[in-house]
This record gives C-alpha cells, structure tokens and sequence, in this order.
C-alpha cells in the first residue's frame, strides 16, 4: 500500500511539473496546462503526507 502511495505522489509530483514545460512546447494549451497542474497539486498533497517525514526511530528526552 506505501508503494501505491508513493508513486501517485511522484505522478502528482510530475502533474505538477511537466505541463509548465509542454506549454512552453506548445504542445498544449495554458487551461489545459492549469488543469494538469491543479490535479497533479491535489493528488500530491493528499499522497505525500502519508509516506514523507516520517521517523522510523523514536526520539528520546
């Protein structure tokens, strides 16, 4: 399940990124290109959480 999660967050990672550079391209159009980075935004921030930042040992004072 943790892999399932980390490579949606790396695609909405990608979503993020990419379009910038195929309207750049014109390769599509800048509302397409919103569209993709608004998903891809969406799908990082709801995947990424889960599987970053996280400690595998525990701290202590």
């Amino acid at each position: 399940m943790k892999n399932l999660i980390i490579i949606l967050s790396i695609i909405g990672l990608l979503l993020t990124i990419i379009p910038s550079f195929l309207v750049f391209s014109k390769y599509i159009e800048p509302a397409t290109s919103k569209i993709l980075m608004f998903i891809g935004t969406l799908i990082w921030f709801l995947t990424a959480p889960f599987w970053l930042n996280k400690s595998t040992e525990k701290s202590e004072i």
